[in-house]
């Protein structure tokens, strides 16, 4: 692989989504053999469209290559200092929202190409347009399309804590470097608002709880059907007839979420699209909430959690706080400011499988909110990556510092 692509680098997504959440280790033949939720079973928007550039394999045949620059080939650069790129929004219903057009240097104005554009794009225009922060990002005409204005700015790749879009990466608009994949009505779109929530993960609680437990795989029947194990495990449980009796290293760890922005925390999905599970007895409204990855000290990935999904509710909440959100009886989701969402450690899926990881330093990254799909004031602070020391007796997690997912 080259490198691959997010937010529908080559285009909004036509047709319907057969995978998602897929977790691979890196080693299978085929996508297939990845753990995914199942044919069909998603919760995608045609924006989140995954891609992939390849290297052609070895010692292949390959023609002579035709002189055209791709556009994954395009190169990126910020806008030149000596430049001004004014923004603007247009189309909307009120100043917060609209298609985003630009003008470099007071030149015409355009739309922005709405490939790879999400919420980092779009939190970047509005802080710069004093609008508060991103609640939506769009890949669509809704606010006009190219009737309205034609591209004037592509290739849009923000950190995120940029000061101005003009910081952000774009192919080179001084050059007159326009490349869009979509089609007319594929232009970037935003609604802001100044109240957002923002989580913040509670990294001393992860260091205080981290332990280690040898869990008996009869007990762990409802984890394996939310894939919560190694895929080492399932190799076990088809082969060997006694594979009950087989136990799992798990490295257990509390993870509290803690909602320190200036509005509620609430899943993207409507409450009649949560699903339903046994295991838990209650409704889940996030497939995606938290991700558990740990990472030998040259940064390859050797361990994951595969925590199927979430219910958000207030766990905790600073004295005077009301709790609003409660996953019992079908009650509404989320996480009310300035109260905490708390996953104790022992709940089924509250660990990561380390039973084939060998002894040794390792880098445990817990993320909370990592594709981005729940608007929020900046993601600097939805991870906690820590230092990891394994032995065959112990396991402590230490020196835990925020990061982003």
């Amino acid at each position: 692989m080259r490198r691959y692509t997010r937010s529908g680098y080559f285009g909004a997504a036509r047709r319907r989504f057969w995978m998602d959440n897929l977790f691979c280790e890196g080693h299978e033949q085929e996508l297939v053999n990845c753990h995914f939720e199942g044919w069909g079973e998603n919760d995608c928007e045609p924006g989140e469209a995954a891609g992939v550039v390849c290297y052609p394999p070895e010692n292949a045949l390959i023609p002579l290559p035709v002189p055209i620059l791709r556009d994954e080939d395009l190169p990126k650069y910020p806008i030149h200092s000596r430049s001004r790129l004014y923004v603007r929004l247009r189309g909307g219903r009120s100043r917060n929202e609209g298609r985003v057009e630009v003008s470099l240097d007071g030149g015409r104005w355009g739309s922005v190409c709405a490939d790879g554009w999400s919420l980092l794009e779009a939190n970047v225009l509005c802080r710069q347009m004093g609008l508060g922060y991103a609640s939506e990002a769009f890949q669509t005409d809704f606010f006009g399309g190219a009737n309205a204005s034609q591209p004037a700015l592509s290739g849009t790749e923000c950190y995120g804590n940029e000061t101005e879009l003009a910081d952000c990466l774009h192919h080179d608009a001084a050059r007159g470097i326009v490349s869009c994949h979509g089609n007319r009505q594929h232009v970037a779109a935003v609604i802001c608002d100044y109240l957002s929530p923002d989580l913040v993960v509670d990294y001393l609680e992860i260091e205080q709880t981290a332990h280690l437990e040898d869990r008996p795989m009869l007990l762990m029947q409802c984890a394996m059907e939310e894939n919560c194990v190694a895929n080492e495990a399932y190799q076990i449980q088809r082969d060997d007839p006694h594979w009950r009796y087989r136990s799992r290293r798990l490295l257990k760890f509390t993870a509290a979420a803690i909602n320190a922005g200036n509005a509620d925390f609430r899943p993207f999905k409507e409450k009649s699209q949560w699903e339903w599970h046994m295991c838990h007895m209650h409704f889940h409204s996030m497939e995606v909430f938290a991700t558990f990855d740990i990472f030998d000290l040259s940064g390859r990935k050797v361990a994951q959690g595969h925590k199927a999904s979430f219910c958000l509710e207030d766990s905790n909440c600073l004295p005077g706080v009301p709790k609003k959100y409660s996953c019992a009886n079908y009650g509404d989701q989320g996480i009310s400011i300035n109260c905490s969402d708390v996953y104790l450690y022992n709940l089924d899926c509250q660990w990561v499988d380390i039973t084939d990881l060998r002894p040794g330093s390792y880098t445990l990254k817990i993320a909370i909110n990592p594709e981005f799909k729940v608007a929020e004031m900046n993601y600097d602070n939805n991870a906690a990556i820590c230092d990891l020391i394994y032995t065959e007796n112990f396991a402590r997690v230490q020196n835990c510092q925020l990061a982003r997912p």
